[in-house]
């Protein structure tokens, strides 16, 4: 929404001022939702393993397949969620990925048979895939410029505490059921925010900038007004979709640089070794002889949790660039503490130490800012297929580098994280050379910003 009018968001008079800000909080909150489920859904497989296991008779080559059956669901759909996007609507497209989630989940809890059980479990990350691309998009879309960042920022938020949820239910019906059928429950509990969430999107609007573009004009008026902002916003919109028509391909030769962009966040937030950080803590932790799976867990995962919101509420403060420059640094340090450890440079009892540094400085950087700057830089008629294009390519590192952290662990322990450390090196470079600042550019304006920066 435009952010030069000093009337915008203030709605048509006090009722409409209120009224429209809690639709915008409900419709906000109903996207980020999606961010919750993305986590919960994504760790929730962790608590079953041992079961499913016993149940399949999986070897450990088996399992892994098991386990990154979603993973590579994740890729599928969130390369494809974006033609869609566009041509439906986030929000619409975002109910057909809550059936999804809500399929998926009674679906794992129900199988019977391994092929079956990884045919739901992709599905899954079909829907985790899909909407990392299209509720940040929505949430960007309706979001006043000067919170932009701290309001996308929330679809982050949603994932840890999805995350930490998963964990929490995992524990809970493990101690409140136990026996040979708690995995089951643990799967199938998950169904429960799938079908809230997909009641929720029929009670929001969809976005007053993909209504304009496509030819919707009275829609998008209502929409606007249900949201609180004023009829003025319109023309900032439209004079937009003038320089960017709706219908337009999205190109290398036309969005060479939010396409470079988007590729460079997204590798960048893999290569810092995040998920495989996450994935294989428990082997790490053995390693380097430290603390019980459980408490690295839940210690890991309150930081993740803590630092997130850290970056949330500076990220409309200081800007999305800053924070990627201190991030980086600060990976860079606890990354090379961590590796010597593994080498035995340095000792042991500064691996918990080392890793938690590292959570808080990915969470408040690139933890916090991914979404948010993959789903600003593309303009109003290309965004959902260049958010997915970001996507696509986080998730693409992701299976990836959890597929090769093994191989590398196996060959030298501290070797993976040497190489971490030299990509956030690269990444501090890249970024204070490349990467423009976004922090309350209105987003009809974001495409000179990012041609001229």
């Amino acid at each position: 929404m435009t952010g030069n009018n000093p009337q915008a968001w203030s709605g048509n008079g006090t009722d409409g001022r209120i009224g429209g800000r809690i639709t915008l909080i409900a419709a906000i909150g109903t996207a980020a939702l999606a961010g919750l489920l993305f986590g919960f859904d994504t760790a929730v497989i962790a608590g079953v393993t041992g079961d499913l296991t016993a149940l399949f008779a999986l070897t450990p080559e088996t399992l892994g397949i098991t386990v990154s059956a979603a993973l590579w669901g994740t890729l599928v759909g969130a390369l494809f969620a974006g033609k869609p996007g566009d041509a439906f609507g986030s929000r619409d497209s975002l109910r057909v990925l809550a059936a999804f989630y809500f399929v998926a989940g009674l679906g794992c809890a129900l199988a019977s048979s391994w092929p079956a059980f990884l045919i739901f479990r992709f599905l899954c990350g079909l829907a985790i895939g899909g909407s990392s691309v299209l509720a940040p998009v929505y949430i960007a879309e309706i979001a006043p410029p000067k919170h932009r960042g701290w309001l996308v920022g929330l679809f982050q938020l949603m994932i840890v505490t999805g995350i930490l949820a998963a964990y929490l239910s995992n524990a809970t019906i493990a101690g409140l059921i136990g026996g040979d059928t708690a995995w089951r429950w643990k799967l199938g509990i998950t169904a429960a925010p799938a079908l809230l969430f997909f009641v929720l999107l029929f009670a929001i609007p969809n976005s007053p900038r993909w209504l304009l573009a496509k030819g919707r004009r009275d829609e998008a008026t209502t929409a606007l007004a249900r949201i609180g902002a004023p009829a003025g916003e319109l023309g900032g919109i439209e004079q937009a979709l003038e320089r960017d028509p709706p219908g337009e391909r999205l190109s290398w030769r036309r969005h060479r640089r939010p396409m470079l962009l988007a590729i460079l966040v997204a590798t960048f937030n893999q290569l810092a070794g995040i998920n495989a950080v996450l994935y294989y803590l428990n082997d790490i932790f053995a390693r380097a002889g430290s603390l019980s799976p459980d408490r690295q867990a839940v210690m890991i995962g309150i930081a993740n949790l803590v630092f997130t919101l850290v970056g949330m509420t500076l990220i409309d403060r200081i800007g999305r660039k800053t924070l990627l420059l201190a991030g980086a640094a600060g990976m860079t340090l606890c990354l090379g503490v961590a590796a010597g450890v593994l080498f035995g440079a340095v000792g042991n009892g500064l691996m918990l130490p080392a890793l938690i540094g590292f959570i808080a400085f990915f969470a408040t950087s690139q933890g916090a800012v991914i979404w948010v700057y993959i789903s600003e830089i593309f303009p109003t008629p290309v965004r959902a297929r260049g958010s997915a294009l970001g996507a696509s390519t986080h998730w693409l590192m992701n299976a990836l580098i959890a597929g090769i952290f093994p191989v590398l662990v196996a060959w030298s322990p501290g070797a993976p994280f040497v190489i971490f450390a030299a990509a956030m090196v690269v990444q501090f470079i890249v970024v204070a050379i490349v990467f423009p600042e976004t922090r309350g550019v209105d987003l009809d304006e974001m495409d000179r910003r990012i041609a001229g920066a």
